[in-house]
């Protein structure tokens, strides 16, 4: 629920979103004996694909952490397996460039304390680099708050391993960790209102103490690398009872009066080195935290060996299609999507096995069924999406529209630079993307676009029996959708079920195929064929909002751009919300490097006052 901090963000973004439409509302021409729904119900739900699909993309290819050798054999498969099912054009296509691969060799870390050894349940961040060879050092909790209490550690982290958080409180649970939207959660979003009126003042400004807390943090981290420590290990955040929320490794801190580059990723071939870095299990950790201040020795033996590829620094994304039929409509494209990468501590399966697994499904079932879509239907399984949406602002660069020459990074000016559209753009019918989990989809997000209400709920009626039926005016960021929302293409999320999403399998080494919900797979694929199918059909495209130009939907950013040159560093001491991935998380949580323009959430309409 958003609280009064965020008013005049959400005013702002809720005046801004309605704009005026382009084209008007089309009908789909009516199936009359040709059933669509009815095939592609029977199609998706008694000849699926979708549990042998994520499966092989899961348990087979593994983790597709971007640019590693597992994503780029996701990309070949996924390309191979789409023409197997007669989708044409079928490409991996180059979105930009990256950066270096990067996967795990070998790894294990034993922790010696009392008088025994016992391994220690942890996991590598992503672009950690190797240790030389095994690693003995003592443990040492950096205790810090300010300069002086730092001072007391100068001198004594040469090759240590340092636990570099408090510990962290770990709570019973008393509720499952597995949940479906509730009738009142989804009358709520139903029932949300379109804000008007432009608001006042949009800018956050970090208090002193806030200031003064990422200042020192950065000094902080900063003393890590200065000392020269061995290993860096933290708790994560957010999951206990053996999960291990695990994302990527720091690069050192900039030097203070140095110009930073914040959109320098560790996995850049020109990144500087950093240290080998860790996450453990949450229990572990507090254990050795609480020895430490106990005066307990503890040692540790960590050996990370890990393998980097340089041999190919793009991105790619996935692409195929279904050809259009209608002579005057072909050329225009409608879109579904998801993506492809995933974080390396899991194998990807919720997050974002099961978006692209449908996304696959909801396309062959359209094939399988012999349908004949008026406009082409096309796939995009992007890659980066984890690193800032690159996969997908990438193409969206590429084909449609860019701000000024399309390299600007988000948050650091773009969204001050003109828009350019390119002669694709008018000829985008609408973008339907999937990246909330395994939880089967019980409506769709209108991303501020009312006008779509009553289509979007034709389309939902065939689905009440499954509790599909819910249309809401507000939007959901952090995914890819927003890329081509950006650029004033219709984009659009789907609303799904949360099963345990944020309880456990959010970014965590419990991200696996067991964790899939096959009914809630291939329910979400039929819905997600239908809207594709009759998006395709209709005789106009869909209404769109205004074309965002600076001072339009570029100006919902402005007052934040400036924040960027601190490496988001006001954004990440913000009291702002933000969500990636659909899951809300904490600012603390933002990935680095991950455009904050990106991971804001948006508006909840309703809540706005």
């Amino acid at each position: 629920m958003f609280q009064k901090k965020n008013l005049a963000f959400l005013a702002l973004a809720s005046f801004l979103m309605q704009g005026l439409a382009i084209g008007q509302t089309g009908t789909a021409t009516m199936p009359g004996a040709d059933d669509w729904v009815g095939k592609i119900k029977d199609e998706g739900m008694n000849r699926s694909q979708a549990m042998a699909t994520i499966r092989y993309m899961t348990d087979v290819i593994g983790p597709r952490l971007t640019n590693s050798p597992g994503q780029k054999r996701a990309n070949v498969w996924t390309k191979e397996q789409l023409e197997k099912w007669g989708l044409k054009n079928g490409a991996v296509d180059p979105w930009g460039t990256f950066g270096r691969g990067w996967e795990i060799k070998s790894f294990q870390a034993t922790v010696t304390a009392g008088g025994q050894t016992t391994p220690f349940r942890s996991y590598p961040k992503a672009w950690s680099p190797s240790t030389p060879g095994p690693v003995t050092a003592d443990v040492i909790y950096v205790d810090a708050t300010d300069e002086a209490s730092l001072e007391k550690y100068k001198g004594k982290l040469k090759g240590a391993i340092v636990l570099t958080a408090p510990e962290r409180g770990v709570q019973d649970i008393f509720k499952p960790t597995a949940s479906r939207q509730s009738d009142a959660a989804l009358a709520e979003m139903e029932n949300a209102k379109l804000q008007a009126g432009p608001p006042q003042g949009n800018q956050f400004t970090p208090n002193p103490q806030q200031m003064a807390a990422m200042q020192f943090n950065q000094r902080r981290n900063r003393f890590y690398f200065e000392e020269g420590a061995g290993v860096l290990i933290d708790s994560g955040n957010g999951v206990d009872a053996g999960a291990i929320r695990v994302m990527g490794a720091s690069l050192p801190p900039s030097a203070p009066g140095s110009q930073p580059n914040p959109g320098l990723r560790t996995a850049s071939k020109e990144a500087p080195a950093t240290i080998p870095q860790l996450v453990a299990e949450v229990e572990q950790y507090n254990r050795l935290v609480r020895l430490a201040k106990q005066g307990v020795p503890v040692k540790m033996t960590v050996d990370l060996q890990v393998n980097w590829t340089e041999d190919d620094l793009q991105g790619y994304n996935t692409i195929a299609e279904i050809p259009g039929t209608d002579p005057n409509l072909k050329d225009e494209v409608v879109m579904v999507g998801a993506h492809l990468d995933s974080w390396h501590g899991g194998t990807g399966a919720t997050d974002n096995g099961a978006g692209s697994t449908v996304a696959m499904e909801a396309v062959r079932i359209i094939q399988a069924s012999g349908l004949k879509p008026r406009r082409t239907i096309r796939i995009g399984l992007w890659t980066g999406e984890e690193q800032g949406l690159l996969g997908s602002r990438g193409y969206v660069t590429k084909n449609f529209a860019q701000r000024g020459d399309g390299t600007t990074r988000p948050g650091a000016g773009q969204a001050q630079l003109p828009l350019t559209l390119k002669p694709a753009h008018e000829k985008f019918a609408a973008y339907y993307n999937l990246d909330n989990g395994t939880g089967q989809i019980r409506g769709i997000y209108l991303q501020g676009n009312e006008q779509l209400r009553s289509t979007f709920k034709g389309w939902l009626d065939p689905f009440k029996e499954w509790g599909a039926n819910t249309v809401t005016v507000n939007n959901t960021g952090g995914t890819d959708h927003l890329a081509f929302d950006a650029v004033g293409l219709p984009g659009f999320q789907f609303i799904q079920d949360p099963i345990e999403y944020s309880t456990r399998t959010w970014h965590t080494t419990q991200d696996v195929s067991d964790r899939i919900l096959e009914q809630d797979l291939k329910r979400s694929a039929v819905i997600m064929a239908t809207f594709a199918y009759n998006t395709a059909m209709m005789d106009e495209r869909l209404p769109r909002k205004a074309v965002a130009q600076p001072g339009g939907f570029a100006a919902l950013f402005t007052g934040y751009d400036v924040r960027a040159m601190m490496e988001d560093a006001a954004f990440r001491g913000s009291e702002l919300d933000f969500s990636i991935c659909g899951r809300d998380i904490e600012a603390h949580e933002l990935p680095q490097g991950f455009p904050s323009m990106y991971a804001i959430k948006p508006m909840d309409h309703d809540h706005a006052e």
